[in-house]
């Protein structure tokens, strides 16, 4: 049985490393929600009402593929962020309408340390968006963990 693997915590905990570290097991795909963004609507994203907007569209192409890799047994990690009830909803709906398995990294790291790792990778140019402190505080206050009664398989990392 396939396992989607969700990933959970904020601008720069280290989502997209542990995505592409997931992604070295056998019968893996990796599905980034950055990368499709900056392909797709990267003219788009002024701000985060433009990103909610690009987001939804996304989801609702994304998801139908995902439940079909899901189906035919490839193990998805989907890194989009499961930082809210109504993203980790859709998540839900993914694995349960699939019928496989899940598992809910929760990477729980000091905003100081993101803040730091976001401007290293702001400084690198190498990822598709850079975010400034202000944003990252903006984005960061509908950051909502997971509560037990989501009733989650949950793996919590401090990386």
């Amino acid at each position: 049985m396939a396992t989607l693997h969700l990933l959970c915590g904020k601008i720069a905990s280290g989502k997209s490393t542990l995505a592409t570290r997931l992604t070295e097991a056998p019968n893996t795909v990796r599905l980034s929600e950055d990368v499709w963004l900056a392909r797709l609507y990267k003219d788009q994203l002024h701000d985060v009402s433009d990103y909610v907007r690009c987001a939804a569209l996304l989801r609702d192409a994304i998801g139908p593929h995902v439940e079909s890799l899901l189906q035919l047994g490839v193990n998805v990690v989907l890194d989009f962020p499961a930082n809210t009830p109504a993203n980790r909803l859709w998540m839900r709906g993914l694995f349960e309408r699939s019928g496989a398995e899940h598992l809910l990294h929760v990477l729980q790291v000091p905003d100081e340390v993101c803040k730091a790792r976001l401007r290293a990778r702001n400084a690198s140019g190498e990822h598709a968006f850079a975010a400034s402190d202000a944003q990252f505080e903006l984005i960061s206050r509908y950051f909502s963990a997971p509560a037990a009664e989501e009733g989650f398989n949950v793996a919590s990392t401090t990386a």
